[in-house]
């Protein structure tokens, strides 16, 4: 299918401009006075040790939380099919929804309504609000456009009946239908169970991109800023929330993926990115430590503002996407045990990802 590698290099694209282009956005020469005054002493030698362990540690958690689901061919327990697949999913999407709503939008409203900021026009309107807002309805246009699109590439052509196919079908009757149908080759269009299934697998593919495209913009700005701070008590209790909070959502991200039923390759190239973008952030914060103020106005305004579109992103594809989809399922509908078990899963996905506010 056409889709998914076009988007996928899409992805790919903004990824790279994320990571070359927004250190040196971030980038400036002045800083608040009221920030420079802290209770955590600088320590640049020990500090780049915690640093060293962040980017081993998360990489191997991103690693390992995205790939668990793709291993349901391997583990019954995983497979899309079981009811466990179910509960892991509502966990998951508890934890991207908790993301969005618990860790990325209140630093969104912290930074962009810092007092190291102009009261005009920062003081005066509710920024990050219209931010996510505006990302929120960005994401409902390129889901709608694209699957919308994809959709009439491949339903709006029916393959064409010849004479000669409709004489043999005369001849063979029912049992020529049959045969053909058996082996995926009827003449004609497809068949409605088939268009519903090719829409399904094409949603979920855009889903699976798009969620991913929120989560890099959010793990390159978790990145730069880590590998930036100097204070060793700050990092300190980050390194082990930020592994928890990468794994979490390779897990959420990891499903969506498995469902969407990519090449090898393009899920192989989707779990690499997914895994390196926040020890690369770490990398270019490491770089860029000497000369990056996190509290200079440049980079409160373009870090708040790509925060606040994230937790747009992903709130919007949490609630609609993945939570609305499945929770809405006929399958889970007809089973009060699994809507429980579904239900309790999200929670704990959400008090999970709550926690972990607390260090990060």
């Amino acid at each position: 299918m056409a889709s998914a590698p076009t988007l996928c290099i899409t992805a790919t694209n903004l990824l790279i401009l994320l990571i070359f282009f927004l250190p040196s956005l971030v980038l400036s020469d002045c800083s608040c006075d009221e920030a420079e005054h802290s209770d955590h002493p600088i320590n640049g030698g020990e500090s780049l040790k915690y640093k060293l362990a962040a980017i081993a540690s998360i990489l191997v958690a991103g690693a390992a939380g995205v790939s668990i689901p793709l291993l349901g061919k391997k583990v019954p327990a995983l497979n899309p099919e079981n009811h466990v697949f179910f509960m892991i999913k509502a966990f998951a999407a508890g934890v991207i929804l908790a993301t969005g709503f618990i860790h990325i939008l209140p630093e969104a409203f912290e930074r962009l309504t810092s007092p190291c900021l102009g009261e005009n026009p920062w003081g005066k309107f509710p920024f990050t609000g219209l931010v996510a807002m505006m990302s929120a309805i960005g994401t409902l246009m390129v889901d709608t456009f694209a699957t919308g699109y994809y959709k009439r590439q491949h339903f709006s052509k029916p393959k064409q009946v010849t004479a000669d196919e409709e004489r043999g079908q005369e001849h063979a009757g029912h049992v020529h239908v049959h045969t053909h149908a058996t082996h995926g080759h009827a003449h004609g269009s497809a068949s409605p169970s088939d268009e519903e299934s090719l829409s399904d697998l094409i949603r979920r593919r855009i889903v699976s991109q798009v969620l991913e495209l929120g989560i890099v913009v959010h793990s390159v700005i978790i990145g730069v800023s880590l590998g930036a701070s100097q204070r060793p008590e700050t990092i300190k209790p980050l390194l082990a929330a930020l592994s928890f909070h990468q794994f979490f959502e390779g897990l959420g991200l990891g499903g969506c993926i498995s469902q969407a039923k990519f090449r090898f390759s393009t899920m192989a190239m989707m779990v690499l990115f997914f895994s390196i973008t926040t020890p690369v952030g770490i990398v270019l914060g490491i770089g860029i430590s000497r000369i990056y103020h996190e509290n200079g106005p440049t980079a409160l305004v373009v870090e708040g503002v790509f925060d606040a579109a994230s937790a747009g992103i992903l709130i919007y594809m949490a609630l609609v996407d993945l939570l609305a989809a499945d929770f809405m399922n006929p399958r889970l509908q007809s089973s009060l045990r699994l809507q429980l078990g579904a239900n309790i899963s999200l929670l704990l996905g959400t008090g999970c990802m709550s926690f972990l506010a607390k260090w990060a």
